[in-house]
């Protein structure tokens, strides 16, 4: 029987992708795949596989389909954790899928492939966003799709998550890393002076501010946007996640019932399905690699009326927390194992230029330049994008991780749960924190709207992402 603890189910708040399926050699073109060879932490470590190849086993990971025999799905059903992975019912005991709780795809890539859904057809290439049909309806108890309740609403107690694009996540990550080796500094300072208030602030963002006692105790009511650990984390709508490792060991758990050793094991057949090992600790760091050695979204050239549009998108305060740029210290991406999420040097296994490709971030200062509008903080966004998680607090219900606008021309639908159609749509939908930003947006004539949104259209999504290894 499966003895998911509480720790586990934290990690598992929140999903987004991964897949897995390699081990004892280097993988090559011919013998990769679904009954393959295995690929190690030890090998990655080693340094004899280059970039090309780590990016090849990551993607055999990611779009692999996983069955039975690979560890798919949960064992015997648990009474006492029925919602959580590892003991889940299927529907109609059909013994594979749920799809209403997780165990919903068989690959990353049935939820990561739309480049662009404004062109038509759709275009679509590994690694893009989801469609509303991909969207995940994540732990539910109540779903009351006929209106029993009398609400005027089918009422549901989980949380709807539309898939995000997966492109530019190296240059995120990096710049959570630094915020975060930021923010733990200060917290050394307060602890090294006792009584005296500090100002928590990286690369312009501010987080409010903590203090500490002489007994070595922090205040940290006054901090904003992030957690009291002064951990940024950058991925989930949430905010949930430091990495993007993190962040692929909860969709592995929840989407597809794949259980990596790091969190079981080795030798563990937690979930009581017959199988160990399911995801070896190598394959979720080559997994991690591809994900975040993705292109990078792009900027057309801006025409009259989007440079018009980049002065009102400043002007409306769509910049405050939408921050155009960001620029890394330093121009590569450390990977971590394990993660101490407030030590992000600790336990560096690899490293990424994210200069070269497929990355191309361009170099500034020593760094680079992280174009993805986003301050990396959580916002309350009111009442009318509130979620009705039975799991969460009312304020976790309110609050999002801003979105990252780079390729948001690309991605339809918007906002959280994807009931945005338009840009003009998710503008109108903000609240809380950005409704004055709403409030001026609308206020605009229709050329001053049009000119915004031309400018929001030149935000695109890579063409042909991971064209070195997809052919």
């Amino acid at each position: 029987m499966p003895k998911t603890s509480s720790a586990l189910l934290s990690i598992i708040l929140a999903l987004f992708l991964p897949r897995t399926v390699l081990s004892e050699k280097p993988p090559n073109d011919e013998t990769f795949g679904p009954d393959g060879p295995r690929i190690t932490q030890d090998q990655i470590v080693s340094g004899n596989l280059s970039l090309n190849q780590l990016r090849r086993a990551g993607l055999a990971i990611f779009a692999t389909p996983f069955n039975h025999a690979h560890g798919y799905g949960d064992g015997p059903q648990n009474p006492a954790g029925a919602t959580t992975p590892g003991g889940r019912p299927t529907l109609q005991g059909n013994g594979t899928f749920l799809r209403v709780n997780g165990l919903d795809a068989q690959t990353c890539v049935e939820c990561h492939n739309l480049v662009s859904t404004d062109t038509v057809p759709t275009t679509f290439g590994i690694g893009g966003a989801g469609g509303m049909s991909a969207s995940v309806m994540f732990m539910p108890r109540v779903i009351d799709v006929a209106d029993d309740l009398l609400r005027g609403e089918a009422s549901f107690d989980g949380r709807l998550i539309n898939s995000n694009s997966l492109f530019g996540g190296g240059g995120v990550q990096a710049i959570g890393r630094e915020m975060t080796a930021d923010l733990q500094a200060l917290k050394a300072t307060a602890l090294n002076n006792p009584g005296q208030t500090i100002r928590l602030s990286s690369k312009g963002v501010y987080f409010g501010e903590i203090s500490a006692d002489n007994h070595d105790q922090l205040d940290t009511s006054g901090v904003q946007g992030i957690d009291a650990d002064l951990v940024v984390r950058p991925f989930g709508r949430k905010g949930q996640f430091a990495t993007l490792r993190q962040f692929s060991q909860g969709a592995m758990m929840f989407h597809m019932g794949m259980q990596p050793v790091e969190i079981f094991g080795p030798g563990i057949d937690d979930d009581g399905d017959g199988v160990t090992d399911e995801v070896l600790v190598g394959e979720m760091s080559a997994l991690e690699i591809f994900v975040a050695t993705q292109d990078t979204p792009v900027q057309l050239r801006a025409r009259r009326a989007a440079r018009k549009g980049i002065a009102s998108f400043h002007a409306a305060g769509c910049s405050d927390c939408h921050r155009p740029m960001m620029t890394t210290e330093k121009p590569w991406l450390e990977f971590s194992f394990p993660v101490v999420d407030d030590a992000p040097s600790a336990n560096v296994y690899y490293q990424v230029d994210l200069r070269r490709g497929p990355m191309g971030f361009k170099p500034s200062s020593g760094g680079v330049e992280v174009p993805m509008f986003s301050d990396l903080k959580r916002h309350d966004m009111g009442p009318d994008l509130a979620e009705d998680f039975s799991a969460a607090s009312d304020q976790q219900n309110r609050e999002y991780i801003t979105a990252k606008l780079w390729g948001v021309a690309d991605t339809a639908p918007y906002m959280h749960d994807g009931r945005a159609l338009t840009l003009e749509e998710a503008i109108a939908s903000h609240g809380g924190d950005a409704e004055w930003a709403r409030d001026r947006f609308l206020s605009m004539d229709e050329s001053g709207r049009e000119e915004l949104i031309a400018f929001l259209k030149t935000l695109r999504n890579p063409s042909r992402p991971n064209a070195d290894i997809v052919h």
